[in-house]
């Protein structure tokens, strides 16, 4: 994969957040299985997916990670809570820069109507 485009999808700053934040993956005590892969890479390919609404199974080559193992990476970082404490270690890391704006925020919600007799 080209270096220019793995640095913007996963400058180095954003790695060191992401670090210390994976879960570790044990070798299987029997031996034998596949060689072990850069997380690095894996991380980057499964954010190439997300942001380019790639499908996995059309993850390019170049990333140098089969779509298997990073669409098995990302269930299991997603099962582990990855995503939600990376976005809150991005936030902390901006606003101990000084670099968050709270003055406009958007909020989401979803409203439903009750069912009649529910309360």
């Amino acid at each position: 994969m080209g270096v220019g485009l793995s640095q913007r999808l996963v400058p180095d700053e954003l790695w060191s957040l992401v670090v210390p934040l994976l879960p570790s993956f044990a070798s299987r005590p029997q031996g034998g299985g596949t060689a072990p892969v850069d997380e690095r890479a894996v991380f980057t390919a499964v954010v190439y997916v997300l942001t380019s609404g790639c499908a996995w199974r059309h993850l390019p080559e170049t990333f140098g990670v089969s779509s298997a193992t990073a669409h098995r990476r990302f269930s299991a970082w997603t099962e582990a809570g990855l995503w939600r404490r990376l976005h809150q270690a991005v936030l902390d890391e901006l606003g101990a820069r000084g670099e968050l704006d709270w003055t406009s925020a958007i909020v989401d919600a979803a409203s439903v109507r009750a069912k009649k007799g529910d309360r």
